[in-house]
């Protein structure tokens, strides 16, 4: 049926496109908020909740119009009649109108952006008149709610699809916005989201324009003091982006960066951008700390709690990262003991064996010309595919787990092709060989 009501509204179109044009009648608005000014300037009137709701109302019907009739997915070849002009410039999908800039892709509509307010200053004249009105008689609440959510959805929406289109500043904008207009009494409660949405990428802007860095920290603050918690806790990470960001015009900026990675490990401890961030600051700045220390605050919380998997993990990162593979390797064997068939501990430990084998090659390679003999050169190949061989039942392994595991079946291609020689693997190279062609669709 839907697709039936479209295509007679498309017919409608090339009859008489007069009639389906929705032109936005600016006069009608600049009117409608003369009146407002007018009763405002009477003393009957302007201490009625009522003047303010239906001052708020114009403003905010005055944002909503220009791009109330479009939607993701709407048709590109739609736009012409649901805005009721013709855009003035069509440039690699981007439609430009005299008040709004629509993008879209594969002949979809999948973003916009205001250029031209019908109202000047509408969003703060709306939102100081339903706070007016509320403060006058907050028995108007539920038709004061119902204004701003309308206005919330709307900058909610827009904030979404920008970051399809990297505009990321105008995303910034209206996640703001909308947090700001939920302070109204009428709703009362600030949804956290929208500061950590503002607050990173604040932080991903802030490398070109560091003012965005302390931008970032006042967002992401505010969303922690609101409680927000995020499934992996990468807001620590983004705070610390942007305390680090701050460090050469303050350097306890470099603490605070250092303390807010701290305290997101011990919360998110399986998040490996907080360690790479914390291993990082450990690294490259001076008196920053030791990243032994990371080991020894971790096993710390480790005798609190030794059954603790995601510690362990968090404990075979940091050894990761400092190439010390046996510890590695240890602490996963750990996490292995406490869940030994999960895929993740398996393959990592694959892996980790992996990296081991290219550290005892890497041996063998650096002393291959002082090897005099046959014999010698045999024993030291020996080694190396020994090395190499303790990753092979991990992977198998995971592969049994996770059998639609295209990473997998790679490292096994790879691994078993390098072992080729071994007894037994030649056949298992070719095993994992067609699993990989077939989970790729190669023939």
């Amino acid at each position: 049926m839907k697709r039936i009501i479209t295509l007679v509204v498309a017919l409608a179109a090339l009859v008489a496109p007069a009639a389906t044009a929705q032109k936005i009648n600016e006069a009608a608005f600049v009117a409608k908020l003369e009146k407002s000014n007018a009763d405002i300037a009477n003393p009957k009137k302007s201490g009625k909740a009522a003047t303010w709701l239906n001052r708020g109302k114009v403003c905010a019907d005055a944002i909503l119009e220009p791009t109330k009739n479009l939607f993701a997915g709407l048709d590109a070849n739609m736009l012409a009649m649901t805005l009721g002009t013709a855009p003035a410039e069509v440039n690699d999908g981007i439609y430009k109108f005299d008040r709004i800039t629509v993008h879209t892709k594969g002949g979809k509509v999948v973003a916009w952006e205001v250029n031209k307010e019908v109202l000047p200053n509408a969003f703060e004249t709306a939102k100081e008149s339903l706070l007016k009105a509320y403060e006058l008689d907050n028995a108007v609440a539920p038709k004061i709610k119902t204004i701003l959510d309308g206005l919330i959805n709307h900058y909610s929406e827009i904030g979404s699809l920008s970051l399809d289109i990297a505009a990321y500043k105008t995303a910034i904008d209206v996640y703001l916005k909308a947090v700001e207009l939920q302070k109204n009494p009428a709703i009362g409660k600030e949804d956290s989201r929208y500061y950590f949405f503002a607050g990173q990428l604040a932080a991903f802007l802030g490398a070109q324009e560091p003012h965005y860095f302390v931008d970032g920290e006042k967002y992401l603050s505010r969303a922690l003091e609101l409680d927000y918690k995020d499934e992996q806790g990468n807001l620590y990470y983004f705070l610390f982006h942007c305390y680090y960001g701050q460090r050469a015009n303050d350097k306890e900026k470099l603490v605070k960066a250092k303390n807010a990675l701290l305290e997101g490990i011990e919360k998110y401890p399986r998040n490996e951008r907080i360690m790479e961030g914390l291993i990082q600051l450990y690294t490259s700045e001076e008196g920053v700390g030791d990243p032994a220390d990371l080991v020894e605050r971790i096993d710390k919380m480790l005798t609190e709690k030794p059954d603790n998997a995601d510690l362990w993990f968090a404990r075979g990162q940091v050894f990761f990262k400092l190439k010390n593979f046996d510890e590695c390797i240890n602490s996963f064997l750990k996490i292995n003991d406490l869940k030994p068939n999960d895929y993740d501990t398996n393959f990592y430990l694959g892996y980790f064996y992996m990296a081991k084998g290219d550290e005892v090659n890497r041996a063998f390679n650096a002393r291959l010309d002082s090897i005099s003999s046959q014999e010698a050169y045999q024993e030291g190949l020996k080694e190396v595919n020994a090395a190499y061989m303790k990753s092979l039942p991990w992977l198998e392994k995971a592969m049994e787990l996770k059998p639609e595991s295209v990473d997998c079946a790679e490292y096994l291609k790879v691994l078993c092709f390098r072992l080729r020689n071994e007894d037994g693997i030649m056949d298992k190279y070719n095993k994992y060989n067609a699993i990989y062609k077939k989970l790729k669709g190669i023939q």
